[in-house]
């Protein structure tokens, strides 16, 4: 996976798995009763109730997935290691939970996290020849003090629109 459409397949790939390992986590995973004096009660689990950070974790996959965008070269080869690292989480605290569950929310979870360790493998293998964002979201000197000089002017009272 070469090209602008390599990243675009890889990012949506992050996304995908974060978001199902974040709506997994979020599912009720156990539930059950409990006997108390008074009476039974009932109580629910999620996956972040059981596997605490489990959430966080889908939540920084999605952040990888914005900084595979942000990032070019040697730096999206490194991000992609984080978010391979990530993902290697997010399967390795939901696959243990998935064969005593009694729903399939665990499985989902573990299922998302393999999209994302997929998603780091090709950033890592492949990241450092994807395109970058672009020169125009890259800061030059010109543009920083054209904007200090619009900030000064206003400052001072002065309309930087008027000519």
């Amino acid at each position: 996976m070469t090209g602008r459409k390599g990243l675009t397949l890889t990012v949506l790939l992050c996304v995908v798995g974060a978001g199902l390992a974040f709506i997994g986590a979020g599912r009720t995973w156990e539930s059950g009763y409990t006997h108390g004096i008074a009476s039974p009660s009932s109580f629910d689990q999620t996956g972040g109730d059981l596997v605490p950070g489990l959430a966080a974790l889908a939540l920084v996959g999605l952040a990888g997935a914005g900084a595979l965008l942000a990032t070019r070269g040697w730096g999206r080869r490194a991000v992609g290691v984080l978010v391979l690292l990530l993902g290697v989480g997010l399967v390795a605290l939901s696959v243990g939970r998935a064969f005593d569950a009694s729903t399939a929310w665990p499985a989902l979870t573990a299922v998302g996290g393999l999209l994302v360790v997929l998603a780091g493998l090709a950033a890592v293998t492949a990241g450092h020849r994807w395109p970058g964002m672009g020169a125009r979201y890259e800061r030059s000197p010109k543009s920083v003090g054209g904007t200090t000089d619009t900030w000064n002017a206003l400052d001072r009272g002065e309309d930087p629109t008027v000519r």
